[in-house]
């Protein structure tokens, strides 16, 4: 008995971590979906576009280009736009790998674990919420613009004004109500709302493209001269500064890969309409920039409707109006990017257990989340309603720089990590140590080459993964004592970890740096050092690549690199906003305890109390596996893994050549 209560207190204060840190497997058909496989790569890469082009390039560009960077707001796209691209290459591959909604949150369960899975969730759904309400909040005060304030003065006169700190001067019924006609609209299923949206988008890309050709008639060289400012009339902090907020308009290509499970090809649409999307995107901002603070000084930009407001000045009342037509296609289309994730998000959650089971069940005619939808739009358009519009913004920035952050990590560690599971067809042996155990063995080998047409060649990659190279193997002794692929995720977490205190570093310390304090460079120089050594150290590993149809270029150092600029923009973020963002999280956790990690569909199979079944009882192996319990005979320990590749625990430490020597036919 005292044993059994051993072994209960260990159960218990076991039970937690392990669970926080069990993966999501890859279920063996990923195509296998109850949502509605409709959209072709056109429609995911509208959707992407529409859900970056809109407030994004007619707000965010009269106030950069006014207030922080002046016609180096070109620049700052650029720059802005190199950063999301480094995530965006990250998303291609993951949608590529796994094509099923949730995005960054789906990512992460199979990459890192559940705990980490739900915080990046959490935060998508708040980054969803904050942007659809955002978009509101700009959708309706560009309509208060056009009408001169009316809106505005008139909500002040009925309801009076909001005299709290971080709120809105006054509530803003017009952007309720947007967010929640726009759910209902979406109800209609994914095929109309592809097409609705397909339409608003080519309308707005139609505006930008004759904002650019009549931009560029009456550009004027002179406002880029000296007596103007200049090209960086803020410097190069200007541009930076205005890189961070640039980055909100390019918030929004995740959405692609959160329509992964609907999509009829998604191994090809989900990386080719990133990318296509991005670029348009990333092209269409630069030359709208360019136009805008060519066209007239900055100093006359109107940050709160600046294209329209510019054609005006220059007597072109037709251009203003078709100008004010394209703003709201194109914010419309980002409100419906919002309003499309965020109820995929909350299914994709609620369908792994972590979130509630009504948010799991879809609407069988037309095949969308209904629920999830109604809770979206009513929580969207009460965050529109009483929020101001920076504050959204900025609030939004923190998850979406988080969750590009983590899947970056991602990309990297399943790069590195060793097939756990083989696609091939295996028959069950009979008990180890049986007569028939070698013919076993025999018809395992026989039926593994079935499904591949050459395993020295082809599984050989599989075996190496995570494993040190061959012109690296000296440093066996060091880093070839672990698991394959455990010490390219430690030295991840550590370079994460060592990219923060770099940022920090630097935004605390700038002024001992640029003076060249001998103990700021050295602290700076020995964090650098260590963070470059991080990313060494993974890159003698071996990778695995099989099977992805679209592979991120140069990993780690790509992924590497969007992890730093990712955290160096979170670190220049307020500190109210990192405040704010904690509170959200231990939100989350407290649904995360309370209900996630009771009801996760990744549980152990095994309930608690099976620690007190008999030794007999307790010896027993779930169906399937390759263990057998067969009286007082010796059970087999050798994994399905290990029997594939002749590895036992204690060899798993030896390199591929010395094994490949030792190689014998079965087990002993």
């Amino acid at each position: 008995m005292p044993s059994s209560r051993r072994a209960i207190l260990r159960h218990i204060l076991s039970g937690i971590c392990t669970k926080m840190n069990r993966t999501k497997s890859v279920p063996t058909d990923v195509m296998e979906t109850p949502l509605n496989r409709c959209l072709n790569t056109f429609d995911i890469a509208l959707l992407g576009i529409g859900h970056m082009v809109g407030a994004g390039i007619y707000v965010l560009t009269g106030t950069v280009a006014k207030e922080m960077a002046g016609p180096g707001i070109i620049l700052s796209f650029i720059l802005a736009g190199f950063i999301s691209m480094l995530a965006a290459l990250c998303y291609a591959e993951f949608g590529t790998r796994v094509p099923k909604a949730g995005s960054a949150y789906v990512y992460t369960y199979i990459s890192m674990g559940e705990f980490w899975a739900f915080v990046i969730g959490w935060n998508i759904l708040l980054e969803h919420m904050l942007g659809a309400a955002s978009v509101a909040r700009a959708w309706s005060g560009y309509v208060d613009s056009m009408l001169g304030g009316w809106i505005g003065n008139t909500t002040l006169e009925l309801t009076g004004g909001i005299h709290e700190p971080g709120l809105a001067q006054y509530p803003d019924i017009l952007a309720f109500l947007v967010c929640i006609v726009y759910a209902a609209a979406l109800a209609g299923g994914v095929k109309a709302t592809a097409v609705f949206n397909s339409l608003l988008t080519l309308v707005n890309i139609a505006v930008m493209v004759l904002v650019i050709s009549v931009g560029f008639w009456y550009a004027d060289g002179k406002n880029w001269s000296e007596a103007e400012g200049g090209f960086l009339p803020y410097g190069i902090g200007g541009v930076i500064a205005g890189a961070a907020t640039c980055f909100y308009a390019f918030v929004g290509f995740d959405s692609i890969a959160t329509s992964g499970e609907e999509a009829k090809n998604p191994s090809v649409s989900i990386p080719v309409a990133t990318v296509i999307s991005l670029f348009v995107v990333t092209v269409g901002y630069i030359l709208v920039s360019a136009a805008l603070t060519l066209m007239i000084p900055i100093s006359e930009i109107n940050p709160a409707a600046s294209l329209p407001e510019a054609f005006g000045q220059l007597n072109l009342s037709w251009a203003k109006y078709l100008i004010s037509i394209g703003a709201l296609c194109g914010m419309t289309t980002t409100l419906l990017g919002s309003l499309f994730a965020l109820p995929r998000c909350m299914y994709a959650m609620a369908s792994d257990g972590l979130l509630f089971s009504c948010f799991g069940k879809i609407n069988p005619t037309t095949q969308v989340p209904l629920l999830n939808l109604v809770v979206s739009g009513v929580m969207s358009a009460c965050l529109a309603l009483v929020f101001d519009l920076a504050k959204l913004v900025e609030f939004m920035s923190i998850g979406t720089l988080l969750a590009y952050t983590i899947v970056s990590a991602s990309v990297i560690i399943l790069r590195y990590r060793p097939m756990e599971r083989i696609h091939t067809t295996i028959r069950v042996p009979a008990v180890a140590g049986s007569p028939d155990d070698d013919d076993d063995d025999e018809d395992l080998a026989s039926q593994s080459s079935m499904d591949t047409s050459s395993p020295t060649s082809e599984m050989i990659e599989e075996v190496l993964a995570g494993r040190l190279k061959a012109q690296f193997r000296c440093l066996e002794p060091l880093l070839g004592r672990f698991e394959p692929g455990s010490v390219v995720s430690f030295a991840v977490m550590l370079f994460i970890f060592l990219s923060f205190a770099i940022c920090v570093e630097l935004k605390v310390s700038w002024t001992q740096l640029y003076t060249g304090t001998w103990w700021a460079l050295i602290i700076y120089g020995f964090i650098i050092f260590a963070a470059s050594t991080c990313v060494a150290v993974i890159a003698v590993h071996n990778q695995n690549t099989r099977g992805l149809i679209f592979k991120v270029p140069l990993v780690p150092f790509v992924p590497a690199l969007g992890i730093f600029c990712n955290i160096l923009l979170m670190v220049h973020l307020d500190a109210v906003t990192w405040v704010r963002f904690f509170v959200w999280v231990c939100i989350g956790m407290v649904v995360y305890f309370l209900y996630g990690i009771r009801n996760s569909k990744e549980g152990e199979v095994c309930s608690s109390y099976s620690i007190l079944m008999t030794t007999s009882e307790a010896g027993k192996v779930p169906w399937g596996s390759f263990k057998a319990a067969s009286g007082g005979k010796k059970i087999s320990k050798h994994s399905i893994f290990e029997r594939f590749t002749g590895r036992s625990k204690a060899e798993d430490k030896k390199s591929i050549v010395e094994e490949s020597e030792n190689e014998t036919s079965g087990y002993s």
